[in-house]
């Protein structure tokens, strides 16, 4: 049976950061989030779709989201999924 979990997850840190790495750490930030909320074990992956990819990035590296809704799926025997929440 599937886990899943709506979440939105607050990307204030990416603004701690010099501009010209905001994005990259918007990434770093999703991925600790999920792990954490998930309860992620060190044998387990972590798959970040590719929409979720572009929206960090639309804006360009250094103006990323404040903010990003997105679900988070745990299945047996495959990497946690992060996919963005579909309104």
């Amino acid at each position: 049976m599937a886990e899943v979990k709506e979440m939105t997850i607050p990307l204030r840190a990416a603004w701690n950061v010099p501009r010209t790495r905001r994005a990259n750490r918007a990434m770093a930030e999703i991925r600790n989030h999920v792990a954490q909320h998930m309860k992620m074990s060190e044998d387990e992956d972590l798959w970040i779709d590719e929409k979720v990819n572009h929206v960090i990035w639309a804006r360009g590296m250094q103006h990323p989201p404040r903010k990003i809704k997105v679900v988070c799926t745990r299945e047996e025997g495959f990497p946690i999924e992060v996919k963005l929440l579909e309104a």
